[in-house]
């Protein structure tokens, strides 16, 4: 989708494969907002699941298995087996009353096999402003010179 949608709910990793937890992000747009492919890849599935539009896409170059992306609820624009483009145009969000009551909103996951991924980790730092600061190891980097070393 465009600009920065607000992530309604973020990602809650299951502790197992059948447990509780929030498998992808979801992210806050009205119905009928295009929804672009994150990256390039090939349409895995297109289709219906218990009654909502489903679109997952297998993006290239990720290794094996491939990483594959899902988005929902939607009315797929491609079809099973479609190359798609980073930014491509792929469906239109659908209303879903049952999901993100009272607002309308992007179900966007990430799976690699087995293993659901957040999704967010597949955009760029700009997109992710608010994000937590990380610390990098400095292991290797030499001091600044002229400066002392407080120990």
């Amino acid at each position: 989708m465009g600009g920065r949608p607000a992530v309604l709910r973020g990602w809650e990793p299951p502790a197992g494969p059948y447990g509780p937890g929030h498998r992808g992000v979801d992210l806050q747009a009205p119905a009928g907002a295009v929804v672009r492919a994150a990256a390039a890849g090939r349409v895995s599935f297109a289709g219906r699941v218990a009654g909502r539009g489903v679109l997952s896409i297998e993006l290239a170059g990720t290794g094996e298995p491939p990483l594959r992306t899902t988005y929902e609820p939607v009315r797929t624009l491609v079809k099973k087996g479609a190359k798609v483009r980073a930014g491509q145009v792929v469906a239109v969000l659908e209303s879903d009353a049952s999901h993100c009551r009272p607002r309308a909103c992007l179900h966007w996951g990430l799976r690699r096999g087995p293993h659901y991924l957040d999704p967010l980790r597949l955009l760029p730092p700009s997109m992710l402003h608010g994000a937590p600061s990380r610390l990098l190891p400095v292991i290797g980097v030499p001091e600044p010179a002229g400066r002392p070393v407080v120990p």
